[in-house]
């Protein structure tokens, strides 16, 4: 009699025991609902009236935000004006990283960039057909410091041999393109930036 009583005792317990194990089962159930994170919206990365640098064109400003309706597709885009190339762009927003768009440069990669420009030039010793692709390859990078470098590369002092027609029209476009980013980093007009970039040269 008293087995039989031990195993009729012992069945509760297993009973309990079972009955413990379902409280986890939920825990973790609330833990993973509560560490399941709804998907973050898409921050917008700017707004009308910032200044942006599409590689390219150079700097430009964002005017407004459209939505467009392409191949079925509706598309919301930045609408970013050139002043400098009189052109209108628009960049759907998706296309951002892509694209290339980025803000302005800080002060600080501005400064380098200037610094950069007191250095002493580094000219290949190849054809000029070959060294033009690379100079127009690091303007259009829209890189502050690729281009610079171009800048100081192709500028010419006084007593050097004049630079011929197409190493003259790749200099402007380089200096040109620097000298817009500097003034809207440093909110001066154009040529106050470009009066800077010609002091830098010439102290070089």
């Amino acid at each position: 009699m008293a087995k039989t009583t031990a195993k009729k005792a012992a069945k509760p317990a297993a009973k309990k025991k079972n009955k413990a194990k379902a409280p986890a089962g939920k825990a973790a159930k609330t833990a993973q609902k509560k560490t399941a994170k709804k998907p973050a919206k898409q921050k917008m990365m700017f707004r009308p009236g910032d200044f942006v640098v599409y590689p390219t064109h150079g700097v430009g400003q964002v005017t407004r935000i459209e939505f467009q309706e392409i191949a079925g597709h509706k598309l919301k885009l930045f609408v970013i004006s050139f002043e400098n190339e009189r052109m209108t762009l628009r960049v759907p927003i998706a296309k951002v990283v892509s694209s290339g768009l980025r803000k302005l440069s800080s002060r600080k990669v501005m400064e380098t960039a200037m610094e950069k420009l007191k250095g002493r030039a580094r000219v290949k010793r190849t054809m000029w057909s070959r060294r033009a692709q690379e100079y127009e390859a690091k303007i259009n990078s829209g890189d502050p410091l690729s281009i610079a470098e171009v800048v100081r590369d192709l500028h010419r002092k006084t007593g050097q041999p004049d630079q011929s027609f197409s190493e003259r029209q790749i200099f402007e476009s380089a200096r040109e393109r620097l000298a817009h980013e500097l003034a809207a980093v440093e909110k001066i007009d154009v040529e106050a930036a470009e009066e800077k970039l010609e002091e830098l040269l010439k102290a070089a």
